[in-house]
């Protein structure tokens, strides 16, 4: 069972700087989908960043213009580089890996994706 472990995430100020990271415990060459998700207390689970069956980063828009996903070795390893940070991004950030290519329509739909990470906390005060 293929695991995903992310990290980097901690507390900065409005305006910071953060880049997450996702490991995948093994090589999968199924993997075809990686994307980042988060979720704040009370709220859904949103999609935030993917990078496509074809390989293209395609942006929420509350994020598009202050972050960059980025993968090295398709299904290895996948980062959030996060600029200008907001207290509206604070959340618990997850990593998602699809063995498929989702749809464009289901990119941000955490459902259509089956493997998680457990998270990590990122804290932006104002």
């Amino acid at each position: 069972q293929l695991q995903l472990v992310e990290s980097g995430g901690g507390s900065v100020q409005s305006g910071g700087s953060l880049t997450l990271s996702c490991s995948a415990s093994k090589y999968d060459s199924r993997i075809v989908t990686m994307a980042w998700f988060r979720q704040a207390p009370g709220k859904e689970r949103e999609g935030v960043a993917v990078i496509d069956g074809g390989g293209r980063p395609v942006y929420a828009e509350s994020v598009k213009g202050r972050v960059t996903i980025s993968q090295k070795n398709t299904g290895a390893t996948l980062y959030l580089q996060m600029n200008s940070l907001r207290p509206e991004d604070t959340a618990k950030y997850y990593c998602a890996a699809a063995a498929y290519a989702v749809s464009w329509d289901r990119l941000f739909a955490y459902f259509a994706y089956t493997y998680w990470g457990q998270g990590t906390q990122v804290t932006v005060s104002s």
